[in-house]
């Protein structure tokens, strides 16, 4: 076998064998949000075809050949609420979340329905209840946090959703948590959407800051942008019905049927790693490379990306918080 001499600056030549920096990811989700679907034939604000747009990005999802575990959607998922909405967005996301063996977690945004939403995308009573939910995920926990204000479009959580939230972080999950919700606990970087923002944002960090969370994701804004709340990084997805255009003039808004994207996750061990998506296809520049050719270049240059690694416990030194009116479920409050 060739031996390669070590390089002058003490580092490792290029061309020995190496292992790569990270291992394969533990787990991949998608995460999409604002589908904004309407009931009947109707045009979103009579310019969208919303649910033409959420069933391309479905296509091309299945088309990709990933197979993601679970498929997050962070609220307004209907544009009104109604009922119809609910069921044309089960439609395009339950059967292809089938084939690709994937779970769907629904969160609630400011244009949903607490009860239509209950009672068409679960199956139950339709209360006006938080829809605060806790899934597991091949040992992630995914917990949405229902930040609705019926009859409003800004964001809140209730002392009780807190209190709720505390209990379930004081128990670190085996893999660590994933916080959905819809209105980014960040800032925005166009003015008129402090009228809609999260309110009262340092009791939720109060909460969240010491727990297994290894991020946060929402929606909201519909636009991808990224930050850090209560030292947990956020990352929120784009809208998949229509986009806002952030080279509009300075401090003002203006929606786009255009640039909609959804978000890849990858969990490796602690660390999470978030890719936007746009929706379409372009043509190729320089020469593609298949899955099986990554392969051959690898392993030519003697690179190895080990499999994925049971990741350590994540510790949570959050307080235990006793609830007195709010019941604890394992799976949903």
């Amino acid at each position: 076998m060739l031996h390669h001499a070590p390089a002058a600056n003490g580092r490792r030549d290029p061309m020995d064998a190496r292992t790569a920096e990270h291992p394969r990811p533990n787990h991949f989700l998608l995460h999409l949000s604002d589908t904004h679907l309407v009931a009947g034939d109707g045009a979103l604000y009579g310019a969208v075809d919303s649910a033409a747009r959420l069933g391309q990005i479905i296509a091309e999802i299945e088309a990709s050949g990933s197979r993601p575990e679970a498929i997050i959607i962070t609220g307004d998922v209907a544009d009104k609420g109604e009922a119809g909405a609910y069921v044309k967005v089960r439609d395009i996301i339950e059967p292809a979340a089938e084939r690709l063996g994937a779970q769907v977690i629904w969160a609630m945004g400011n244009h949903d329905e607490r009860g239509a939403f209950r009672q068409q995308l679960f199956g139950l009573q339709p209360t006006d209840r938080p829809v605060d939910f806790v899934y597991d995920v091949n040992g992630l926990r995914v917990i949405t946090l229902d930040t609705s204000v019926p009859g409003h479009h800004h964001g809140e959580v209730s002392p009780e959703q807190l209190d709720w939230l505390a209990e379930v972080l004081s128990e670190a999950a085996p893999h660590g948590t994933i916080l959905a919700m819809h209105h980014p606990p960040v800032p925005s970087v166009q003015d008129l959407t402090v009228l809609v923002e999260l309110r009262d944002q340092p009791a939720l960090a109060e909460v969240v800051e010491g727990s297994d969370i290894l991020t946060i994701i929402a929606g909201h804004l519909h636009y991808s942008t990224s930050a850090v709340f209560a030292g947990i990084p956020v990352s929120v997805a784009s809208a998949t019905c229509y986009t806002q255009d952030l080279n509009e003039f300075q401090g003002g808004t203006r929606g786009r049927d255009g640039a909609q994207s959804f978000n890849l996750m990858h969990v490796y061990g602690h660390q999470v790693v978030h890719s936007v998506v746009p929706i379409g296809t372009y043509p190729t520049v320089g020469e593609p490379v298949s899955s099986i050719e990554t392969e051959a270049r690898l392993a030519a240059a003697g690179v190895v990306i080990p499999a994925a690694v049971e990741p350590a416990p994540v510790t949570a030194s959050m307080p235990v918080f006793t609830l007195d009116s709010v019941p604890v479920s394992p799976i949903h409050r």
